[in-house]
């Protein structure tokens, strides 16, 4: 039975997809459309094509679809750098956050922030200049993993414990350059540690997508090389492909991602780890089917979780991170007691 479910996998992965995209813009326009005051979903697709009153443009364009469309960015990159990692370490446990990729980034943007901030706690430079941060931040964790990992960096055991102890040396200095640092700082690096997707505007939301497309690209092709990826060192170099150095590009292709997913949105967590083993299960082991669905399913996630927050804690803004925090360390720690017992 198992095997033809496998089989039957790849034949519906097209029908999967394509559900998942009408469910994300159907959540999408309903995540516009709640708020202190319901806008209806008719009146939400006028006003994003350009022909709504002044006040529902105001509320749509300006505060609710932001949200909206940096949750579904975010989401969908974190999801896709998680497919990522799982794919090249074979390791079913492996996400952004558990290999200590999510914590980097925000040491990255905290060091960003506290070094070139003024006396009136202003940025003396662009915004624009924070994914780079972050991206910097991610690449020096992940890079610390694999170092302390040595010879044995394909151990998926060796690559959690790195993985959670980099990310807790990286939250503990993010946590003190808060006690130490002006209120700016301050007000910016808890917006990280919790991961929420308000006060977000358009230029924020440009930067991301322009730095997200093309690592999305070079996802899709590095993903024509992960099934041979997913074997041994030596069975790979006999299909042509040098593992460790594709690895290598991988991790950093990976971190890359996750850094510029949460560059201005923080430090949501679990949603790298939850996504592409859904994925998997909806649409089987096609790699390019599992990329698309997993940052659909990412997307899926976060923009749900904004819109539970909104729903749930109106009017007090509740950062995002907290649902999928909520369920996904549950789920975490469901994974590593079934490999656990798989184990022996």
């Amino acid at each position: 039975m198992s095997g033809l479910t496998s089989n039957l996998a790849p034949a519906r992965a097209p029908a999967v997809l394509l559900i998942m995209a009408v469910a994300f813009v159907l959540l999408a326009l309903s995540g516009v459309a709640f708020g202190s005051t319901w806008i209806p979903i008719d009146q939400v697709t006028r006003v994003i094509m350009g022909a709504g009153e002044k006040t529902q443009n105001l509320i749509v364009l300006q505060l609710r679809l932001p949200r909206v469309v940096i949750a579904a960015l975010a989401g969908g990159g974190m999801a896709a750098a998680g497919f990522l990692l799982q794919k090249i370490t074979r390791n079913s446990l492996a996400s952004p956050g558990v290999l200590g990729v999510i914590d980097g980034a925000a040491l990255g943007v905290v060091i960003f922030l506290a070094l070139l901030s003024d006396e009136s706690n202003s940025l003396v430079t662009s915004i624009a200049y924070q994914p780079v941060a972050a991206t910097l931040g991610a690449l020096a964790a992940i890079s610390l993993v694999f170092i302390l990992s040595g010879r044995q960096s394909s151990s998926a055991i060796r690559l959690l414990l790195f993985g959670i102890a980099i990310a807790a040396v990286a939250k503990a200095i993010t946590i003190v350059m808060m006690l130490i640092g002006p209120i700016y700082r301050t007000s910016q690096a808890a917006r990280w540690i919790a991961g929420a997707v308000n006060e977000i505007n358009w230029s924020e939301i440009q930067v991301t997508a322009l730095a997200m497309l093309p690592l999305l690209l070079l996802s899709l092709l590095a993903a024509r090389k992960l099934p041979p990826a997913d074997l041994d060192e030596v069975s790979a170099r006999g299909v042509g492909l040098d593992l460790p150095v594709f690895r290598i590009l991988i991790f950093a292709l990976a971190a890359a991602l996750t850094a510029v997913s949460v560059a201005f949105v923080g430090g949501v967590g679990f949603i790298g780890l939850m996504a592409p083993h859904l994925a998997r299960l909806l649409v089987g082991r096609n790699v390019y089917a599992g990329l698309a669905g997993s940052f659909l399913l990412g997307a899926i996630m976060l923009v749900s979780a904004d819109l539970i927050v909104r729903v749930v804690f109106a009017p007090i803004e509740v950062p995002a991170g907290t649902v999928t925090a909520v369920i996904g360390a549950p789920y975490f720690l469901f994974l590593l007691m079934g490999r656990q017992r798989h184990d022996g």
